[in-house]
């Protein structure tokens, strides 16, 4: 039996080099050789017997993917690199930690729950639209609120030609003119909650995301806490996209702990 093939950069950021679209600019800067020949386009499927180098060292065998939840702090971006020179959120992970991308994202002045994981097909099917995984985030704004106005939020709304689609609000505890908010997102576009809230005449103050999809912020979890979630607790929830082979491996391979094992500032 044929075993599949897939595509070159796929095979890269499953070693856990890069991610797949860094493999493809590494292809294009002609860095990766197949079976004894320099490669400049990533339009090329291997199989399981190819030899490949990357910048003349054998590629590592595919790692299993790992998941880890981390408590992003205010003051932070989500970039791995950012040419402001601001602080990201993978300057603060452990040193032994292997290369990681994120879920996601939040803004420098948002908090709460990313998602890391050493898979990047993993990231794009959390993140795909259609796969309807939720966000849900405590919100607290400034200003007066209007519940009518919020439970329409549910239809979505359209701001300067920007379609958001539905948006689930509860409307929490007030405490003078700042009000909690729990709000749900299902698409989560860039700064959604900001840029509604300010559409509506709201200032938010605090943005805190509590949960992405299956996987939640537990009220133990304190900022830049950052914790591997084990295997058996996410694949379930990435059908089709963990091999028998990868499998297999994970069962024999414990989750490691990274608790009070941060990077030294």
């Amino acid at each position: 039996m044929t075993q599949e093939k897939e595509r070159i950069a796929k095979r890269i950021a499953a070693a856990g080099l890069c991610s797949r679209r860094e493999a493809e600019r590494w292809i294009e800067a002609g860095r990766v050789n197949v079976d004894g020949v320099v490669i400049t386009s990533p339009a090329l499927d291997v199989g399981p017997e190819a030899k490949i180098f990357v910048d003349g060292k054998t590629l590592p065998s595919a790692q299993k993917p790992r998941l880890w939840g981390y408590y992003k702090p205010t003051g932070v971006i989500t970039t791995h690199n950012d040419p402001q020179g601001r602080p990201t959120v993978f300057d603060q992970m452990p040193e032994d930690m292997p290369r990681v991308i994120s879920i996601g994202r939040l803004d420098l002045n948002s908090e709460g729950l990313i998602l890391l994981t050493t898979d990047s097909s993993m990231s794009r099917h959390a993140e795909l639209p259609s796969t309807q995984w939720p966000r849900r985030y405590r919100v607290r704004v400034f200003g007066e609120v209007n519940p009518d106005i919020m439970a329409d939020l549910k239809n979505g709304i359209t701001i300067e030609g920007v379609n958001y689609g539905r948006i689930d609000v509860d409307v929490g505890e007030l405490k003078g003119r700042n009000t909690w908010l729990f709000v749900t997102l299902y698409e989560g576009k860039n700064r959604e909650i900001r840029r509604v809230m300010q559409h509506l005449g709201l200032h938010v103050n605090r943005l805190i995301r509590v949960a992405y999809g299956p996987f939640g912020l537990d009220k133990s979890k304190k900022p830049d806490d950052l914790w591997e979630i084990p295997f058996s607790d996410f694949s379930r929830h990435f059908p089709g996209m963990i091999s028998k082979g990868t499998l297999s491996l994970a069962k024999n391979t414990k989750s490691q702990s990274y608790a009070n094992h941060r990077r030294k500032k």
